[in-house]
């Protein structure tokens, strides 16, 4: 997280509303990024464990598959933008030095 500081003031050199900006632009970029990267692993496991018990059980279970996938969703979601708004709210700054 001290990286986004780093990269941001390189981006300012001094500026503190563009530090700020370029914090926050990075800081998006980067959630959105782990949580494409994250989400689909958890997508593609999550099919792949559903065709095997859809393939094992004789019951449909695809409207049961979609609500686990929602809430890995979901919770995945939370749990990035927590981070990245620890991030921002680490890096932030309202004086330069």
């Amino acid at each position: 997280m001290e990286r986004i500081g780093i990269a941001a003031s390189k981006i300012a050199q001094g500026h503190l509303w563009l530090y700020n900006l370029s914090v926050i632009v990075i800081s998006i970029l980067f959630s959105a990024f782990v949580f494409i990267i994250a989400g689909a692993s958890i997508l593609l496991s999550l099919i792949i464990i559903g065709s095997i018990a859809n393939g094992i059980l004789p019951n449909d279970l695809w409207d049961d598959w979609r609500g686990i996938m929602k809430i890995c969703m979901i919770s995945l979601s939370v749990i990035v933008g927590f981070f990245m708004f620890y991030a921002i709210l680490k890096n932030i700054r309202l004086k330069m030095r």
